[in-house]
């Protein structure tokens, strides 16, 4: 089975590419740009990784995302996260960056997206991973903060899919970014935004309604609406989900409980995923493999979720005809 997940073609829709930094790279871009963190050792912040709820995650997560100055520095960061993803058989992802983290202290927005747009064109010549950014907005700021982000990103828009919403979720709703949504979408920009992983299924309900998403980033408490899982799955609106992200955020004490094989049950279009993978335990193989294990999943629980990650990205048709044909071949072979 490891090897089937390893192998299976697969997309990866929720990625915090900021969430990839990982402690020795930390460590590494710190010392190039002469900036002292708070630790000190590698074994010191792997230790700090010990979260009891999403906000004490998020406080260590901005901490990290200093480090990152340049656009060799982003560069660098991307590179990272997509030799380990073609390794666990990524051969597209969706990637979701903060400019606020960023912006707000003072490293200019053309710093951020260039430094990344550089390393997915290396990544697409030499190691053939297709990727698209989804520009989050931190839902903890204000509508007004995330207009001036959103006017911001105007010379890159052509190279920005989507837009996304993220950071502290509780008191946050997404009714409170209906209008810059709206204002996103009349820019040609798909949407997605958090809801459902610590807030309410009301959220997700927002999002759906008030934002018009075309996708939810978690949607796990989604679950405990019985008439929202039927708009859901009637609807074919994607989730994507992340287990060990759930598991370190105690969305679920035990991955033995994760919903994920009853939300495909109930015809929910869930994928899997990595969110913040340098802090949660794993990329995204490794997401495929401890969810399989602790709720026993087949090989065609898998396919499926391969399949639903192609056809929930933002992906065109075309492509994702192709991707879904290497699927099929790829089960034939296995």
């Amino acid at each position: 089975m490891k090897d089937f997940i390893a192998s299976l073609p697969k997309a990866e829709l929720h990625l915090h590419i900021e969430g990839s930094l990982e402690p020795e790279l930390m460590f590494a871009l710190a010392e190039r740009n002469g900036i002292a963190i708070p630790y000190a050792s590698v074994e010191d912040v792997r230790a700090a990784y010990a979260f009891s709820n999403l906000q004490d995650f998020l406080d260590i997560y901005y901490a990290g995302a200093g480090v990152l100055q340049t656009e060799a520095d982003f560069r660098d960061l991307a590179m990272a996260y997509f030799e380990r993803a073609a390794a666990d058989g990524v051969v597209h992802a969706e990637i979701m960056f903060d400019p606020q983290t960023h912006t707000d202290r003072g490293i200019a927005f053309g710093t951020v997206i260039e430094g990344l747009l550089a390393a997915m064109a290396e990544a697409e010549a030499r190691l053939g991973i297709t990727s698209l950014l989804i520009m989050s907005f931190l839902r903890h700021l204000s509508e007004e903060a995330a207009f001036e982000t959103l006017a911001m990103a105007e010379p890159w828009l052509d190279r920005i899919a989507a837009v996304g919403l993220d950071s502290s979720e509780l008191g946050h709703p997404p009714a409170k970014f209906a209008r810059v949504f709206a204002a996103a979408r009349a820019k040609g920009l798909r949407l997605t935004a958090h809801a459902g992983e610590e807030g309410p299924p009301d959220y997700v309900h927002e999002a759906l309604d008030m934002l018009g998403v075309d996708r939810i980033d978690h949607g796990n408490r989604a679950l405990e609406d019985e008439g929202l899982v039927a708009r859901l799955a009637a609807e074919g609106m994607t989730l994507t989900v992340c287990p060990l992200s759930n598991l370190k955020l105690c969305v679920v004490d035990d991955l033995a409980r994760h919903p994920l094989d009853r939300m495909l049950a109930a015809g929910l279009k869930a994928t899997v995923n990595s969110d913040d993978p340098a802090y949660f335990g794993g990329y995204v193989a490794e997401n495929y493999r401890a969810v399989a294990k602790a709720r026993g999943l087949s090989r065609e629980h898998l396919v499926t979720l391969a399949r639903n990650s192609f056809t929930g990205s933002f992906l065109p048709e075309g492509d994702v005809a192709r991707h879904l044909a290497a699927i099929d071949a790829f089960e034939a072979r296995a």
